[in-house]
This record gives C-alpha cells, sequence and structure tokens, in this order.
C-alpha cells in the first residue's frame, strides 16, 4: 500500500491529527490543485490516517507543485 495520502485539507490540520493520533509523518505539501499530499513513515500509519480522514480523501489525479521536483536526489551518475 502506498504510504501517500491525498486530502482536502490544510498542511496544519493534518499535522495536528497525526500528532495527537502518534502517526509519524514524512512529509506534507499543499497542493496546487487544492488539498494536501501528506507521506507517512509507515504505511500502516498510512492507513489509519486514510480511515480517519476518510470523508475528505481526494480520488484520482493531484496537481503537484514543481518545486517538488528540486528535492529529489539527482538520478544516479549526475551531480
Amino acid at each position: 500500500m502506498s504510504r501517500a495520502v491525498h486530502i482536502l485539507e490544510i498542511p496544519a490540520t493534518i499535522e495536528e491529527l497525526c500528532k495527537k493520533h502518534a502517526l509519524r509523518v514524512s512529509t506534507i505539501e499543499p497542493l496546487l490543485s487544492g488539498g494536501s499530499r501528506a507521506v507517512m513513515l509507515d504505511p500502516r500509519d498510512a492507513d489509519t490516517l486514510r480511515v480517519l480522514m476518510k470523508s475528505k480523501l481526494i480520488a484520482g489525479d493531484v496537481k503537484r507543485s514543481p518545486s517538488h521536483l528540486a528535492r529529489q536526489p539527482p538520478p544516479y551518475g549526475r551531480r
């Protein structure tokens, strides 16, 4: 199962919910298409977040900020 969850909510609300339920978060980023993308450290935490936010899950494609690509490490052999 994926560790990424797309939610129609602002990052601060997701952070508070994760803290309250002791869910381990890797990153939360706002989406250009609305809502947020939360990536959890453990797939079980992602499943728990999906259950907690079931009425606000985003189905289908989302539009991420182009800046998320800048945070990725360079491809192997290219530095």
